[in-house]
């Protein structure tokens, strides 16, 4: 019997393609693990009006863990257009599975390591070493919101008790048709979460500073109870500095003094900015990984989507689902295989014989599988 169960959910696009690439590296180290199939994504939404069936919630139940490829999403009206025929009619709304797996499981963390290997003309600088926490399932993704704006909604926004009346008052002049709504709900309890998550990596791992990063001056509740909890939480790390900064902010001072960031803190969608931007200074989504984490288990994925436009290809950088299996790895508590996983690819970059086409240029980069292969072979040697 193998060590480990993994659901194995390649997705939509090229998800497939990346997680091949990257089971070639598990392979080499001799990962003991059963893969076991798990249906997620756009081709069930189309065909059982389904992208999560309720057959791969239990799977994962039955598994230590799960590696993701990647998922497409479309706003609702494309979506229904491309349901089955006999499903169009039945009221059926698109959600997004990874979103729903988060909040499924309370994948409350959602880390993103951003490092430059040295090598990578793509990086910014190579002194770049940064990790994002970002709280994954409550905020502006928390998947709280409406079109049109009920009447009830709008008139309990309206409540001189509760509400904001004057504020409301043009959105009933434009029409409730007319008006939707998204929502950042956030608990003190999530803050805590993540920004001691956050303090105690630092504290971990030797980092200096954790940042917090916000919008309190204009979204004063929920920026400003995050604000609160952390200066709270900050108070029981007193080797770690906290520095705060507002999310337009980070977006400039992270391009002009990448390397003076450390660990980064945030809610779900300025985490979902910045880790981005960090992506960006490290040589793209290409090369960033992500994990889903919660208290009893974990989704690993890659940041990037599902490119379709490449699906089929065998093109793309594969790197990101790579590292992403590294912290599959470390989180199984596998720290030496996932250690011989980085240094591979680190030798892969370091050295640049072997990279795909956003890395050497379009008609220069070599393959999907290619890339993976020699990853592999480094393990081996």
């Amino acid at each position: 019997m193998a060590k480990y169960k993994v659901a194995w959910m390649p997705g939509d696009g090229v998800g497939g393609e990346v997680m091949d690439a990257a089971k070639l590296s598990l392979d080499a180290l001799g990962f003991d693990a059963e893969y076991i199939p798990a249906d997620i994504g756009w081709e069930f939404w189309c065909k059982e009006g389904n992208p999560l069936p309720d057959r791969t919630i239990e799977t994962l139940k039955n598994t230590d863990c799960a590696l993701f490829g990647a998922i497409t999403s479309k706003p609702r009206e494309e979506a229904v257009e491309e349901l089955a025929p006999e499903l169009k009619d039945k009221g059926l709304s698109y959600f997004s599975p990874i979103v729903k797996l988060r909040q499924l499981f309370n994948l409350h963390t959602n880390l993103r390591p951003c490092k430059a290997y040295p090598g990578n003309p793509l990086n910014y600088r190579d002194d770049i070493d940064l990790v994002v926490f970002r709280e994954n399932t409550e905020g502006m993704y928390g998947g709280v919101e409406w079109f049109p704006l009920p009447e009830k909604i709008a008139k309990a926004l309206a409540d001189e008790q509760v509400g904001h009346p004057q504020r409301m008052k043009r959105w009933f002049e434009k029409g409730l048709e007319n008006v939707a709504v998204s929502t950042r709900i956030m608990s003190r309890q999530g803050c805590e979460s993540i920004c001691r998550q956050a303090f105690e990596y630092a504290k971990q791992n030797g980092r200096k500073s954790v940042t917090l990063v916000e919008k309190p001056n204009v979204l004063r509740e929920t920026g400003g109870l995050m604000t609160r909890v952390f200066r709270s939480v900050a108070r029981d790390y007193p080797g770690i500095e906290p520095w705060e900064a507002n999310i337009d902010a980070i977006c400039m001072w992270m391009i002009k003094n990448p390397q003076d960031y450390d660990v980064l803190v945030a809610e779900n969608m300025f985490g979902d900015i910045v880790s981005d931007l960090c992506a960006g200074l490290v040589g793209g989504l290409g090369f960033a990984c992500a994990a889903n984490i919660g208290d009893e288990y974990a989704v690993f994925e890659p940041t990037h989507g599902s490119a379709p436009k490449y699906d089929g290809k065998n093109v793309v950088n594969p790197m990101a689902m790579i590292l992403t299996a590294k912290m599959m790895l470390d989180w199984l508590g596998e720290k030496e295989m996932g250690r011989r996983l980085e240094a591979a690819v680190a030798k892969v970059i370091a050295e640049g014989k072997v990279a795909t086409y956003d890395v050497k240029g379009r008609g220069k980069g070599d393959s999907t599988m290619a890339v993976g292969e020699e990853v592999a072979r480094q393990i081996s040697q």
